[in-house]
């Protein structure tokens, strides 16, 4: 059997490198929900009217927390040693 163990690069490469390797897809998911968010506030407020907005700004914050709470878990938990089997 043919098989190539790769190092894990959170151990071996630069802090700089993998700031942009792993920052850089954060930062641009969150711009496009922000821009999600503000289209969607257009056509609510077209459609609905000033409650609707204010009702979305409202939840706005918590679903951000939410949803960052749960990338840090998943992301946590996926890297995290919690999933390889007991070695004996």
């Amino acid at each position: 059997m043919n098989e190539q163990v790769f190092a894990n690069p959170l151990g071996t490469e630069r802090v700089g490198k993998l700031m942009i390797r792993y920052a850089i897809p954060s930062i641009i998911s969150i711009v496009v929900n922000s821009l999600y968010n503000m289209v969607d506030q257009v056509f609510i407020g077209q459609g609905v009217g000033y409650l609707g907005n204010a009702a979305t700004n409202v939840i706005m914050p918590l679903t951000t927390i939410l949803m960052a709470l749960a990338f840090m878990l998943g992301d946590g938990l996926h890297e995290s040693k919690l999933w390889e089997k007991p070695t004996r």
